[in-house]
Parts: C-alpha cells; structure tokens; sequence
C-alpha cells in the first residue's frame, strides 16, 4: 500500500527528526534500539505492519521512552490510522512538553482534521520555543481564512446552493483532507446533484478511517442501489451488520436490496442459459417490488425487454422496451432492442426511427447502423413479395409452424378447386405459397429474406428456382391418386414430402 502524497511528506519530516535525535535514551536499552532501527529499516522499505510489529515491542520494553512513541505515531500515520497517531504524539508530549517536532505533527494533522482550535494551540506552543518554524507560521497563519470558508460553505449549503458549496468545501478539504464533517457535507452536495458516484468517493474516505460508522455504510449501500449496483450495495450493507447485526436500518435494506439482487442474477443466468421463459417470469415477478429507484427499475426492464425478444413475444417486447426507454430514453442498447422488436412485428417505419436515433447517439455503433439498413431494406422488400405475409406467419414463427401455414395455404389455393379466371389467380398464389414455403423453411435462404433481400427475385430465379419442385404432376392412369390428363390440360398436385 502507497500512502497518500501529504503523509509522505509527514512522514520525511519525522524520520528526519528522528534520525537527529541522539539515542542516548535507546543505549540503555539494547532490544529497544534493535527494534527501533529494525522497524526504521521496514518504514523506508513500506513495510508498515512489519515496522509496526517492531515498534509495539520497543514501546513495551520501554514504556517511558518518548522517541519510541514518537517513531510509532509515523507508522500509524503512514497506515493512516490517525487516531492511533495522536494518542502516541499526545503521550510524547506528555513525556517531554518541550519536544517541539511533536506538538508540530500533531497539530498538523489536527489542522487536517478540521480542528482548527486545537491545531492554533498547537502552533503556538511550537512559536513560543521555535519562532521561525515556518511550517508552523504557515498553519497558524491559514487557521482564520480557513474558519471564513467554513462558516460559508455551511451558509451555501443551507440555501441549497450545491453547486457553489462544492467549490469552497473542495478547496477546504485541499487544506484539511480529514474533515470527515466538511467530506460527508460535500457527498450531500454531490448527491443532490446528481453525481452519485463522488458522492460514494467522499463517503468511502470517510469510512477508511471510521470503519464503525453504520449510518455512513447505510448510505453508502443506497447510493451503491440507487446507482444500479445491486452486489457493492450488498458489501456495504453487510459492512454495517458486521459492526451491529441488529442494526434495524441497516437488516430493512439488506433484505430489501438481496432480493431484487437475487432477481437480477436469476433474469441474467436465465438469460445466459437461452432459457428466456423463466426469464420473463423473473421479470414479472420482480418489476413490480421497485417502483421509487429508476436505475432498478429500467435494469428490470430492459433485461424483460431482451427476453421477450428472445422468446419472439415481439409486440410485449416493444411494450417493456418502451417502459425502459421512458425512463432513460438515450439508451442505444434498448433503442436497437426495441427496433429489432419492431422488425420482427413489422412495424418497418418504427424501426427506422429507433436504429436512426440510435446511430445518431453513438455514430459509431455498428449495431445501430447494420439496424437501420435492414430496416430501410425491409420496408422496401414489404412493398414487393412478402414470404411471411403469403403464409400468413409472423417474422418469429418457427419452421414446423410455417409447414402448417404452407399445408393450410397450398390446399386453400390448390388451382384444381377453381375455374376459368380464378384458376388462374390461383396459379399465381399457388406459386408465391411454394415460393414462401422454399424460402422460410430454408435457414440460408429465410436468413436472407431477413436482412432485407430477396433470395427468389428475377436475377435469382435465373439461377434455377422452380416453383413447382415442392410438388408433382403425373400421366393418369399411372396410379389413382397421380394422375394428368394431357387432354383436357387438369393437373392435380399432389406434395409428396407433406401428406407421406
């Protein structure tokens, strides 16, 4: 762990200090001085628990030893335990009131701290025995334009003035980076305007050094939530239980929080898994339990959205879609799910407008691009042959319930059912149903036609499709069900591969 650059600095300046001391204190005890430069040789290295271990030993071999106190209070500093720090400088003081280099680190991390009084009096006392110390002079000198700044921010934040409040508390914290007061008034600013993510990085610093703070973890798992992550929203909360299992805030929102996150996993996994029914029935039953936090709330959504488009449920699809997007409506993701849904319920203007919207978001997005093309060739395609309208199917339908339209149709329109000029517009629809039969129930083929072209139009058929190769015509007489009769031109078809 690399501390932060101002206890780097701190931490210069003590061992410089340390290092001009003479030991005389330490030559009479020999396992205190081993301990003392061992722990000093771990420091330089940033080994602090290692230098740590070293230094509790040579304070309890020497308990009245106020360098061995003072070398301690470093590595707490370093390992940001600052609390620890102070009671070991306070104790150097005790030891030895006329140790200025003591009462000068304490007083700067009290001035860091935001206690501004009692880093005065510190200050002071290092003037009185030191009158040129100029780190001292700074940090007197900065304590009443500091305490100016404070009562200000304190005024623009109690008339909501968020903004401007985070300007002055932003340059307070530059000068006194462990005001946990003035950080947590910041991360209230930061919430109230919407940027949730600072406002988590102010509450974490605070949490660094006052780990048992419960209220702070509660927060800090609603922002997490409210943000849509569901499994840091989990660790903070646990955090809080781990100090007070019986936190009742803190077990409320647990419950609540491991639910809707128990939904998600399950919704993703099904998702995975291609399962998209147990998905949908995931969604349904977890939309409904999160009607306040809109990041949830679309989440739940556009994963409903997605397997509803899945499972070929496009008109649903569109509609859970469109919850997402009322909520979020710039999201490429969701724009593109709904217009693939609007594709397969050919709604062709529709998906336009949604994959231009998108490309338009995000130029560079391929999805939204290759969306719209398909689209645009769609709707031209729709105004020529289309396959799914002649069977009468949707675009999801799957192959054997295409097989079933083609039987309903061929039989409807078979051309021996009628005469005259009917026979004729039957011939013709007699065709397009074989022509819809061999272009859906070929993976190749549909797969084109789904893209927007054509795989039967002119240019192709010269490649060889044959309408009638779906079925037969024989000489009658050659069997009592196949039969031609070449003089009064009757055929009857007969589809081999369908009534076998």
């Amino acid at each position: 762990m690399v501390p932060p650059i101002h206890i780097l600095i701190s931490l210069l300046y003590i061992l410089r200090d340390i290092a001009g001391v003479k030991c005389q204190e330490w030559l009479d005890h020999p396992d205190v001085d081993r301990h003392i430069q061992l722990g000093r040789e771990l420091l330089t290295q940033g080994l602090y628990d290692d230098a740590l271990s070293h230094y509790h030993a040579a304070v309890e071999a020497d308990p009245y030893n106020y360098l061995t106190y003072y070398s301690r209070a470093t590595v707490y500093l370093a390992v940001g335990r600052i609390a620890s720090a102070i009671k070991d400088l306070s104790k150097v003081i005790e030891l030895k009131p006329d140790f200025a280099s003591a009462r000068l680190q304490r007083g700067n991390i009290l001035f860091k701290q935001g206690k501004l009084d009692e880093a005065h009096i510190d200050y002071e006392n290092v003037l009185r025995v030191d009158p040129m110390n100029s780190e001292a002079h700074h940090g007197y000198n900065s304590i009443e334009p500091l305490k100016r700044d404070v009562q200000m921010a304190y005024l623009l934040f109690a008339d909501s003035s968020y903004h401007e409040a985070v300007d002055v508390l932003t340059r307070l914290l530059q000068e006194m980076p462990w005001d946990a007061k003035l950080r947590e008034m910041r991360a209230h600013c930061y919430e109230k305007l919407g940027d949730l993510m600072s406002a988590i990085s102010d509450l974490r610093g605070i949490l660094k050094s006052q780990t048992d703070s419960q209220l702070r973890y509660l927060k800090l798992s609603e922002l997490y939530y409210e943000m849509g992550d569901t499994e840091e929203s989990l660790n903070s909360i646990r955090e809080c239980l781990r100090f007070d299992p019986d936190h009742k805030g803190c077990f409320t929102h647990y419950k609540y929080v491991k639910k809707i996150a128990a939904h998600l996993k399950a919704m993703q996994d099904f998702m995975n898994e291609g399962n998209f029914v147990e998905c949908i029935a995931r969604a349904e039953k977890a939309i409904p339990l999160e009607t306040k936090v809109p990041r949830i709330m679309y989440t739940l959504r556009t994963k409903h959205c997605k397997c509803l488009n899945k499972a070929g449920k496009s008109i649903e699809a569109i509609r859970a879609c469109t919850e997402a997007l009322n909520i979020y409506p710039d999201d490429l993701d969701v724009l593109c799910e709904r217009g693939d849904a609007h594709i397969a319920n050919e709604n062709f203007d529709d998906a336009i407008h949604d994959f231009q919207k998108a490309a338009n978001l995000n130029d560079h997005s391929q999805r939204a691009h290759d969306g719209l093309k398909r689209a645009q060739k769609l709707q031209k395609q729709a105004k020529k042959r289309n396959y799914y309208a002649i069977l009468g199917v949707k675009r999801t339908a799957n192959k054997r319930e295409i097989l079933k339209a083609y039987r309903k149709m061929a039989q409807k329109w078979h051309p021996d059912n009628f005469q005259g000029d009917e026979k004729a517009t039957a011939e013709k629809k007699f065709i397009d149903i074989a022509a819809a039969k061999e272009v859906l129930t070929d993976p190749e083929k549909r797969q084109k036609f789904d893209n927007g072209e054509d795989p039967l139009d002119p240019e192709s058929q010269q490649q060889g499709f044959n309408p009638f190769a779906g079925f037969h015509h024989f000489d009658r007489g050659g069997d009592d069900d196949e039969w031609n009769d070449e003089d009064s031109g009757e055929y009857f078809y007969v589809f081999v591969d369908d009534f076998e």
